[in-house]
């Protein structure tokens, strides 16, 4: 891919769109292309993050382990896998295999961070937008709570 096929990619992300065409070229310019064929795994539930993936094409089944079983989604061109990744030390929620060819943008953690360090304007937007992401986490959190505590044991309405 071109230089500018990378930034175009990235300004789709929404959590990277925030940061500005000029910190998205930087990005772009630090990222390495990795390409899997269908079926190989890009990382495994568990594995320590250093990094985050923008899927250039192809898609990426994520599986998670849970009591009852597995659940999976799939990741297609745009997706960003392991935001987290980004900013801190964080291990894999969920295994990630190739479901076809696929060819993807490794972003370095250290790449990301050196970046935003260059441009603190661009890091203040992030940080805005990570932080209303978090209040809308909150909030979300506080109306199911709302909603369990009007259950009784059986998982029935409380009487008014």
């Amino acid at each position: 891919m071109a230089l500018d096929d990378d930034v175009a990619l990235l300004e789709r992300v929404a959590v990277l769109q925030v940061l500005g065409r000029d910190t998205l070229r930087i990005l772009a310019i630090g990222a390495e292309t990795k390409r899997l064929k269908a079926g190989e795994t890009l990382f495994r539930e568990g594995d320590e993050a250093d990094c985050a993936y923008v899927v250039v094409n192809g898609s990426i089944g994520l599986k998670h382990a849970l009591k009852s079983g597995q659940a999976e989604v799939q990741a297609g061109p745009g997706a960003l896998l392991g935001e987290t990744a980004l900013i801190t030390e964080v291990r894999r929620p969920a295994t990630a295999t190739a479901r076809e060819s696929t060819t993807l943008l490794r972003i370095p953690r250290n790449t990301f961070l050196r970046t935003l360090e260059g441009f603190p304007v661009a890091a203040g937007r992030l940080q805005a937008l990570l932080a209303q992401r978090m209040a809308d986490t909150v909030a979300d959190l506080a109306r199911v709570r709302q909603q369990l505590e009007s259950l009784d044991a059986t998982g029935q309405p409380r009487p008014a």
